[in-house]
């Protein structure tokens, strides 16, 4: 038993010792630190995109409305319709118009037989005064009369032609190629100049009003050297994002700039431009305008290479063997892959790109030249 035992702790003694000798050849310091991909950074020249929401509007939204009271007799188009201009939209039942186009008529009918007999009784009258048996004051008198009811019959032929153009107003026409609106009023209704039948929306150029404030179109104009006397010709053709998301596939043009800054929001209004020849967008609908802009000297960075903290963007940027939490500006690229960092970094600074979420601000790592 005595030996089993002396065997059995010289065993563990041994066991024991070859432990501590691994312990002390285990790697320590450098060969503990992990990989990272890193990246040194150098400023280029990155085109960036503004995003403003906009209310589209028709070239032309006019508004229809009758001007002559009456019932609504006939509808010739439906909400929604692409009508051309002169095409006749409803047809307005107005007796009064028709009443008054015959009383006009009338006048006309009378006032051409005061003019025959006016006409009669100059005529019988001149041989008389040239022989002197009725004075020349008596002929002028007759000839007044004449004159006065050519004057009568011209009135009454003006009635008659003003009679016609408003009873021509019963046919309520599209000033303008576009598309009709809602319509309120329905056959039978009455209807006067007050009430507005529908609207048509010329639609086959669309303008798109949104607003910037200052600081963002002193930026655009800088940076493309506009001023008051260029107008908007130096100006970026700018994209329209639809309301699903999608880009519309026709680029638009910048053509007015408010010359007034609203003094309550500090916004100045713009107008875009757009074609529309399948009709596609319609006036009140909304969207974004995205315009593209050149910012220079920049750092272009992949976004996983960044984390939040608070209101803040940061990076670790490689100082050493360790790595330091180092706070950026940037915004996000038209990919929605990379940031552009705009103050935070300098040329060939390094940071660490990928794998961020297991580092520590002074965490030491491999660092290969």
């Amino acid at each position: 038993m005595n030996r089993k035992q002396t065997a059995t702790f010289l065993l563990i003694l041994l066991l024991v010792t070859g432990c501590k000798g691994k312990q002390q050849h285990a790697p320590t310091g450098q060969n503990n630190r992990m990989d990272y991909p890193l990246e040194v950074v150098q400023p280029q020249n990155i085109t960036l995109q503004s995003v403003y929401p906009a209310i589209i509007r028709g070239e032309e939204d006019i508004d229809i409305q009758s001007r002559i009271d009456g019932f609504i007799e006939a509808i010739y188009v439906d909400e929604g319709s692409v009508v051309k201009k002169g095409q006749v939209l409803f047809t307005i039942n107005s007796p009064q118009s028709e009443q008054n186009l015959v009383t006009a008529q009338a006048s006309v009918t009378s006032a051409q037989a005061s003019l025959n007999t006016a006409l009669l009784n100059v005529e019988r009258m001149r041989p008389l005064a040239e022989k002197n048996i009725i004075s020349t004051v008596q002929l002028e008198t007759y000839e007044n009369a004449y004159a006065s009811a050519q004057t009568t019959l011209e009135q009454a032929e003006a009635s008659v032609a003003n009679a016609r153009a408003t009873l021509s107003w019963t046919q309520v026409k599209s000033p303008v190629d576009g598309i009709v609106g809602a319509i309120p009023y329905r056959q039978g209704s009455l209807v006067s100049s007050a009430n507005t039948l529908t609207t048509v929306a010329n639609t086959r150029n669309v303008y798109a009003y949104f607003s910037l404030n200052e600081k963002e179109l002193l930026d655009i104009l800088k940076e493309r050297k506009n001023t008051a006397s260029s107008g908007v010709s130096g100006m970026p053709a700018v994209n329209l994002i639809l309301a699903d998301g999608s880009t519309y596939p026709y680029k638009g043009r910048i053509e007015t700039i408010s010359g007034v800054v609203n003094t309550t929001t500090g916004s100045v209004n713009l107008r875009a431009e757009f074609a529309n020849p399948q009709y596609l967008l319609r006036s009140g609908t909304s969207g974004k305008i995205v315009i593209p802009r050149i910012v220079s000297n920049t750092f272009l960075i992949p976004q996983k290479a960044t984390f939040a903290q608070q209101d803040k963007t940061l990076v670790y940027k490689v100082q050493g063997d360790s790595v330091v939490q180092k706070i950026i500006t940037a915004e996000s690229t038209p990919d929605g892959q990379n940031y552009a960092v705009t103050s935070g970094l300098q040329r060939g600074d390094t940071i660490v790109t990928d794998g961020i979420a297991t580092l520590s601000n002074g965490k030491k790592i491999n660092v290969t030249p």
